[in-house]
């Protein structure tokens, strides 16, 4: 009886314990997606140097206590359209407070995951991994304004907050209760269909990033040609060479326009593979009991990211489009990866 009894508590206790892990993580997961959005919109504005030291901004904790040297190179740079302004900085450093307060969360996971483990009956080994993952954030985020905003640095860092979300995403759907199928063998079919759209949204979101971090997304400015041509004078091994400055090529030259060129390109033709590649394994989830509303949601995103990408063009890459963008691009990967994560739970089944 006494036995009976004590398991009980055991399993009331880890029920608990994941109830409030779930929590957690759910709200570090809203955090890390309008992390990202934000990120997106300081990049865009051009503020990612607002403050050009690192963590304070001209050694201070705010901008307001900065006053005088921001002023003082708004006026060097001859106005506020340089990198330096007053808004610019306070945009760069509001980031750096939400991910600095994100990384605290962070902490408290993985603190709670490893305290309470025996009670969850989880390996704390991924909530220490997501630790890991955000310290290198924080590094990057330092390299992003001490290397001047190099390209492969700016992406770095944009994959490492796409990877933090997706982590999060994932340890946050162990602690759900699995669903109950009533046939699990066409979800587990899905497993190497998912694995396929995950490699493909990541390497599109790579392309995107690249796009963005070299400034290439109005490198070609109509539809469905490019300059007026289907495929005009394009340079893959400029614009593809990783360890270079911002605007300038491997040897140190100005990037040249076909190198621009080459790079938009490239995520055109990405959107396209991710098209036919999500959308034949959405379609396929939308036709599978007991996961339909998955695909469904799948490719709802799918035609919402198209749009978005589209209208980035032919509105000259508005602001909120933009940004809507790179948080549908996470939207999107999150569903692709819940997708991964059912298909292999129904594995287990089979």
């Amino acid at each position: 009886m006494n036995a009976a009894v004590s398991s009980l508590s055991r399993a009331a206790d880890g029920v608990s314990a994941r109830r409030v892990l779930a929590r957690l993580l759910g709200f570090a997961l809203v955090v890390t997606l309008g992390l990202v959005m934000l990120g997106a919109w300081v990049r865009l504005t051009d503020a990612g140097l607002g403050c050009p030291d690192w963590p304070g901004c001209y050694g201070h904790l705010t901008p307001t206590r900065a006053g005088e040297k921001i002023a003082q190179a708004v006026q060097e740079q001859g106005g506020e359209h340089g990198p330096v302004s007053l808004g610019k900085a306070w945009r760069e450093m509001i980031h750096r407070y939400i991910a600095t307060f994100l990384g605290l969360v962070i902490l408290v996971i993985a603190a709670f995951a490893f305290r309470r483990r025996q009670v969850l009956r989880q390996s704390p080994l991924l909530a220490l991994v997501i630790v890991g993952v955000v310290v290198l954030q924080g590094l990057f985020g330092k390299w992003t304004v001490t290397l001047l905003l190099k390209p492969a640095i700016v992406t770095g860092h944009l994959v490492g907050g796409l990877l933090t979300f997706s982590l999060l995403l994932w340890l946050w759907l162990r602690q759900r209760p699995p669903p109950n199928y009533i046939d699990a063998e066409p979800v587990a079919a899905l497993l190497w269909p998912a694995r396929l759209a995950l490699l493909a949204v990541a390497l599109q979101i790579f392309l995107g990033g690249w796009v963005s971090t070299n400034y290439a997304a109005l490198a070609c400015t109509d539809l469905p040609t490019c300059q007026g041509q289907w495929w005009p004078a394009a340079n893959f091994a400029d614009g593809f060479h990783f360890i270079r400055e911002l605007g300038k090529t491997g040897d140190g030259s100005a990037l040249p326009m076909q190198a621009l060129t080459a790079i938009h390109l490239s995520h055109r033709v990405g959107a396209i593979m991710v098209a036919l590649i999500v959308g034949w394994v959405g379609w396929r989830t939308l036709r599978t009991p007991g996961i339909g509303v998955l695909g469904l949601g799948i490719l709802a995103m799918l035609s919402i990211q198209w749009l978005l990408g589209l209208s980035n063009v032919w509105f000259s890459l508005p602001l909120p489009v933009a940004v809507a963008h790179n948080g549908g691009a996470a939207v999107l990967l999150g569903l692709v990866l819940v997708l991964n994560f059912r298909s292999r739970q129904a594995m287990f089944k089979v």
